[in-house]
């Protein structure tokens, strides 16, 4: 059976305040993102040690290291130089929380369509020695502002690095943004089947009138939130499901969707979390956790 977990700034920027309602809700870890307005890339040494007691001495885990890493332009050797530092400095996180999992992207695809396999693959030469070195793994997460939104094109990518450092953070409402058109569940789950490692779970749909997507509360939406959860049982997946509220009392920026993090982000997050916490609790109390025999 999967685990629960949430991410830290879906809550708010205090961590002992997201820990208080992790353990409310029964959850079994935290995502860390953002903390007392900081990216968790920027955090210092005794920031990162006073996270893993607050988080250890609550009986939680760390599920992952939600970096922003490779959110940046394609073409520019200084931003991908600086970027792989951020990929050292959050491997080094991780260590410190018993965390070998890393959050990553694949560049900005600034209106493009076009997939650039050959650069991609060329850029991320570089990442996994690094990886490999440091016995950490990768969360390539499908997302539809770089060039890789969907589960069929992050599953094309991962395949071509050929690599268990780098497997899938797959998340099916991310899809709703692609300009591609692919049904989160089931068709965006089968094309992931098999090489993710870690899942984060929000809703989202097409506004009706202006077909824009928009991330709304779990089962307001159009992914298929129970039908992926129970898929998750069946396929006997034993990793960690984050939750990614996404709402707000006041719609949350194209920017701050891009870039998710600090004060202005998590503001209004814990009441719109608490709300779909709620829900998802719901819908684990409704699955059938008796997994279908293998073969």
């Amino acid at each position: 059976m999967f685990k629960l977990a949430i991410f830290n700034d879906e809550v708010s920027q205090e961590i002992d305040r997201a820990i208080v309602v992790a353990k409310e809700y029964g959850l079994a870890a935290l995502e860390i993102r953002s903390v007392w307005d900081k990216g968790v890339e920027k955090l210092t040494d005794s920031e990162v040690d006073r996270i893993a007691r607050a988080v250890s001495d609550a009986g939680l885990k760390i599920c992952s290291v939600a970096s922003p890493f490779f959110k940046c332009p394609i073409d520019s050797d200084k931003a991908v130089a600086e970027h792989l530092d951020i990929l050292r400095r959050c491997i080094d996180i991780g260590r410190r929380w018993d965390c070998r999992l890393i959050r990553g992207f694949a560049f900005w695809r600034n209106g493009s369509t076009d997939k650039p396999w050959d650069e991609m693959l060329r850029r991320y030469e570089d990442v996994v020695p690094i990886l490999e070195s440091a016995g950490a793994t990768l969360g390539l997460e499908n997302e539809a502002s770089t060039f890789l939104g969907t589960g069929g094109h992050v599953a094309t990518f991962v395949e071509k690095l050929g690599t268990d450092r780098v497997r899938i953070t797959w998340d099916p409402a991310n899809v709703v943004y692609d300009p591609e058109v692919e049904v989160p569940f089931p068709d965006g789950y089968e094309n992931v089947r098999g090489n993710f490692v870690h899942v984060h779970l929000k809703d989202a749909r097409r506004d009706p009138q202006s077909d824009e997507p928009e991330c709304v509360a779990l089962g307001a939406g159009i992914v298929d939130i129970p039908g992926q959860l129970q898929a998750l049982v069946d396929d006997r997946y034993e990793g960690y499901v984050s939750l990614e509220t996404h709402i707000r009392p006041d719609k949350l920026t194209e920017e701050e969707l891009n870039l998710p993090g600090g004060e202005e982000f998590s503001k209004g997050a814990e009441g719109a979390s608490r709300f779909c916490l709620a829900k998802l609790t719901e819908i684990v109390a409704s699955l059938d956790v008796t997994a279908p025999e293998k073969g």
